[in-house]
């Protein structure tokens, strides 16, 4: 992912982490809290946010440093995004318990993504 790419994936990653969050805080609540998910909701919700924002962050530092490492930050945020929050929000669906083996993987490609956004800058 170049600079271009990572800011318009963070700002995807944002406007759809406001309107899951906004739906669920507003239509599905009343089906969440029956179902006890609720809180899994609001996790996936939240740390969508975080790591929209840190993509964002990694997309603004991609033109004041030129390092393959924050590619591949930018591309671990994202794809952590989408194991993290997209196996919890699948949780929250269907309840199949298996999709919560999905998470840490999301888990893990969020702590490269950070340690590569350390490493990105901290080499220059």
């Amino acid at each position: 992912m170049n600079q271009r790419n990572t800011l318009l994936s963070a700002a995807v990653m944002g406007c759809l982490a406001v309107i899951v969050g906004a739906f669920g805080a507003h239509a599905l609540k009343p089906t969440l809290t029956a179902t006890g998910r609720l809180d899994t909701y609001e996790l996936a919700v939240r740390y969508q946010f975080y790591h929209a924002l840190a993509m964002l962050a990694v997309g603004v530092l991609m033109g004041q440093f030129s390092s393959k490492k924050l590619y591949y930050a930018g591309f671990f945020f994202l794809l952590g995004i989408f194991l993290f929050s997209g196996s919890l929000f699948a949780l929250c669906f269907t309840g199949l318990g298996v999709l919560g083996a999905v998470t840490p993987l999301g888990g893990v490609l969020f702590i490269l993504g950070w340690v590569f956004l350390f490493l990105g800058v901290y080499k220059k």
